[in-house]
């Protein structure tokens, strides 16, 4: 099956769901050139990339090109590559930390770009795992918006492997919405339908989307 053919499935699970504004995003990490040449010749604009550098080998002469192209950074952000991140991207998933969020606004402000954020929460108390638990979320939120500036639109989550990751999804929508947030990013190729059934704003999708590496 081709690109354009799953990506057409997806628009329609999409478009049939309780939450049919939702954004597909196809999560590029990884992905040889041929097919991201495939999904942008399939119309496919709205990208995820988990790594700063990696983006800006594959992303940016075709930023300097396709005006619409809308890039997000998904994976952690280290703060030595905060500069690039925000001259590169639209939009950061991963907002974990003060001191990133005093580097970013730094940044913004240098650049002169106010680049929108979700704060990644860490639903499952993780102690591997990156995000704001629940209980900081209020603080660091404050801190963010009044300290720092920053534009923040919501919330993003990876839930627990071991987990139904709809209990996650609606923890997180329960806490956007205490706090005004409009964005959820939550829901990716083997849960995505949960997130949609709970107000998802953005899927993030990547081998189900993109097939199997030959």
């Amino acid at each position: 099956m081709t690109f354009a053919a799953r990506r057409a499935q997806f628009l329609e699970d999409i478009r049939d769901s309780q939450t049919p504004s939702a954004r597909l995003m196809a999560v590029s990490k990884m992905q040889p050139a041929e097919s991201i040449k495939d999904a942008l010749a399939a119309g496919q604009r709205l990208f995820g990339e988990n790594r700063v550098q990696d983006a800006e080998d594959r992303w940016t002469e075709y930023k300097r090109t396709i005006p619409d192209l809308d890039l997000h950074l998904i994976g952690p952000l280290q703060t030595n590559k905060a500069d690039k991140a925000v001259a590169l991207f639209d939009m950061i998933h991963s907002l974990d930390r003060e001191k990133l969020a005093q580097i970013l606004s730094q940044e913004m402000q240098k650049q002169q770009k106010k680049l929108p954020c979700l704060i990644q929460v860490n639903t499952g108390e993780e102690t591997q795992k990156a995000g704001i638990l629940p209980c900081d979320l209020p603080d660091f939120l404050e801190f963010c918006r009044k300290e720092c500036r920053l534009d923040i639109q919501g919330l993003m989550c990876i839930p627990p492997a071991q987990d139904p990751p709809a209990l996650h999804f609606a923890f997180l929508k329960k806490l956007a919405k205490a706090h005004a947030l409009s964005q959820l990013s939550m829901g990716m190729s083997a849960d995505y339908t949960k997130a949609l059934r709970l107000g998802t704003t953005y899927i993030r999708i990547g081998t189900a989307l993109f097939g199997q590496r030959i």
